[in-house]
């Protein structure tokens, strides 16, 4: 008789354990997909800024330290609208390519000058982006494409010049946790004018086209952003 009480006790605490774990499992996997979408994000980046154009042929050549505001509209867990602006330097020098230019053959020609880059650019990610709590799938590390257009401004010693370019890279991004988001990006700039560098048309040939002969730049930039604006908890779930 006792040991039928005993095996019936454990039987009861048996049931009772397997029904509290269901239950703690069913609040884990409610709070693995309660976790909020955010918006918005704002932050702030250092990196490298390089001119490419008549006096500088490598693309990683001349590299000036260079910083970046950044603000995110997030669409979904997909897409997403950055609004980004640079400050940096470009500089380059004729005694550096293996080009000949007649009016520089004797004195050959450099500069140093100032940029300012202005550009709203369209990202895609190949996977979902999040902490996976806050969408089914979400990946915490991920790579995108960008593309958009852009302003730029550049201060020279003799000459300032205002024009549009058209930016166009890859990059990554990593979820730190529910707010904190990492970003590297390498973005090349491709401008409307060849007086980036102070001179046009070194070579005296004229040319034509929206890109023909026109200078560029690329930027290589570390970010660190703070997601805010949470959206509806229950608005955007995928089943």
């Amino acid at each position: 008789m006792e040991r039928t009480f005993q095996y019936r006790w454990l039987e009861e605490q048996g049931r009772l354990i397997i029904l509290l774990a269901f239950l703690t499992l069913g609040c884990m996997a409610v709070r693995a997909q309660d976790d909020p979408q955010y918006r918005m994000e704002i932050g702030a980046g250092v990196g490298v800024m390089t001119y490419e154009g008549d006096f500088n042929g490598n693309v990683l050549g001349d590299m000036q330290p260079a910083g970046f505001l950044v603000g995110r509209y997030n669409f979904d867990p997909y897409k997403d609208l950055k609004l980004s602006v640079g400050f940096g330097k470009i500089k380059g020098s004729s005694a550096n390519v293996d080009t000949f230019y007649p009016d520089y053959a004797e004195n050959p020609y450099s500069f140093n000058h100032t940029l300012v880059d202005m550009n709203l650019v369209f990202e895609y990610n190949f996977w979902p982006y999040g902490t996976g709590r806050d969408y089914r799938g979400a990946q915490r590390l991920v790579p995108y494409i960008l593309g958009g257009l852009g302003a730029t401004y550049v201060k020279g010693n003799e000459k300032n010049v205002f024009t549009a370019n058209v930016p166009l890279g890859i990059g990554a991004k990593y979820k730190v946790n529910e707010r904190l988001n990492l970003g590297l990006a390498w973005t090349f700039h491709f401008s409307l004018s060849d007086e980036l560098d102070g001179v046009k048309d070194p070579y005296w040939v004229k040319s034509s086209g929206i890109f023909k002969n026109t200078d560029c730049y690329s930027t290589i930039a570390v970010s660190v952003t703070y997601s805010f604006s949470a959206k509806c908890k229950t608005c955007n779930k995928e089943e």
